[in-house]
């Protein structure tokens, strides 16, 4: 597989239910052990579980994922601030990077894109921080 959106990320744009700008965007580092991406029906954060997602401290919960900023929108093409998602829990290997838009509920927060081709992927946490630098290509992050 390689970075893509998912197809109901891709509607909510359409569907202006989805803002890069003015939403909350967070990341997750995910274990492909514990969840197969189907971008096609993929819909809400909820499908991925609490064990696959790495966040700030090691956790899963939603609230401790990467809020993105200074987000911009330039030609369809998504970019923001590099992150660091801290003191990831030692573990398994991360093999991707989640985006999603936090709407305050697992069960409503739409799943945006998946990322699994980036520089470092896939990285073994070690309890350290894990620094997140977005490409500087045209694409930037994502381009819709």
């Amino acid at each position: 597989m390689a970075n893509s959106l998912y197809d109901k990320g891709r509607e909510g744009f359409l569907a202006g239910t989805i803002s890069w700008s003015s939403d909350t965007i967070r990341v997750f580092l995910i274990d492909s052990a514990s969840y197969t991406p189907n971008l096609a029906t993929d819909q809400y954060l909820s499908i991925v579980s609490e064990a696959a997602r790495k966040g700030n401290n090691g956790s899963g919960s939603r609230t401790d994922a990467v809020i993105l900023t200074s987000k911009t929108v330039l030609n369809g093409v998504a970019d923001a601030a590099d992150i660091i998602i801290s003191a990831v829990t030692a573990g398994p290997a991360l093999e991707y990077i989640l985006i999603f838009k936090d709407s305050g509920d697992d069960s409503t927060s739409p799943l945006i894109a998946l990322i699994d081709t980036a520089t470092g992927l896939p990285i073994t946490p070690t309890g350290a921080d894990i620094k997140i630098e977005w490409p500087d290509t045209s694409n930037k992050i994502f381009k819709l």
